[in-house]
């Protein structure tokens, strides 16, 4: 079965030369600041440097731990959403068994095709941003029209038939919650403030006046690191179904594995 995360190889690549670039361009800018003015010139403004600093990275910190965490809550909300999807649908299947034929035998028939192409033709299309296919939309109006029709003369099933138009219900839900997430992600001008703060930050982090270079360096590398890495992962989750790191159908997958007579 598919992993909850997917992270492929070119995508890694693309991470560490991104983190590697952002880290050189840092370095090559400490080695001008050092050449176009000496260490104990700079040394004479360190105190008036520290303060500037505490403050832009203070402010920087609390900006990369709020974006960090709000576009991780959304990524794991997106997951849990397919989950819940793929419950509703499996919860319809169970209960369609409890009715009679052939509404039963209809109604598992499209279960199995909202599953089938939720894995093989939605979830492919989310990942490359293309339009959802109508397929799955077209099933979903088929499981309202069997469900309508068996409510209309529910006989008696009618507690099994009042439980299935809640998980349907529950069910078109969490599709919509999914193309609404589907769309989302950081706003053009959060990622610029990301970004700029993080320039501001390394940049300022470069005009201390330290004797020892190559413990400048030392510092200077790390913190880049640093902030590329956060900046990384926050690009790599912000999109929880075309980012790199993605949300897999695992709870269609489990609900196929139910459907075809597999248990765990």
């Amino acid at each position: 079965m598919n992993q909850p995360l997917a992270h492929t190889g070119t995508s890694y690549l693309g991470d560490v030369l991104i983190i590697t670039a952002s880290v050189v361009a840092a370095l090559t800018f400490l080695w001008v600041v050092t050449r176009t003015s000496t260490a104990p010139t700079r040394k004479e403004s360190n105190d008036f440097t520290g303060a500037v600093v505490a403050v832009i990275g203070t402010t920087y910190a609390v900006i990369l731990a709020f974006m960090l965490s709000g576009v991780w809550n959304m990524f794991q909300q997106a997951q849990a959403n397919e989950e819940q999807e793929a419950n509703a649908l499996t919860n319809i299947w169970r209960i369609a068994e409890q009715l009679p034929s052939p509404p039963s035998e209809q109604i598992r028939a499209l279960c199995l095709k909202y599953a089938n192409d939720a894995v093989d033709r939605e979830w492919p299309a989310l990942a490359a941003d293309n339009r959802i296919p109508i397929e799955t939309s077209q099933t979903v109006n088929q499981l309202w029209n069997a469900a309508g029709q068996i409510q209309a003369n529910p006989g008696d099933n009618s507690i099994a038939v009042y439980q299935m138009m809640e998980e349907l219900r529950m069910l078109t839900e969490y599709r919509r919650i999914r193309m609404m997430q589907a769309r989302e992600g950081l706003p053009p001008i959060l990622w610029t403030v990301l970004i700029a703060g993080g320039v501001i930050t390394v940049a300022a982090s470069c005009f201390f006046g330290v004797q020892n270079f190559r413990f400048h360096v030392l510092q200077v590398l790390v913190l880049s690191f640093l902030i590329a890495l956060v900046l990384v992962a926050i690009d790599d989750v912000d999109r929880p179904y075309q980012g790199v790191v993605r949300v897999q159908p695992e709870g269609f997958s489990f609900s196929l594995d139910t459907f075809n007579g597999k248990t765990y």
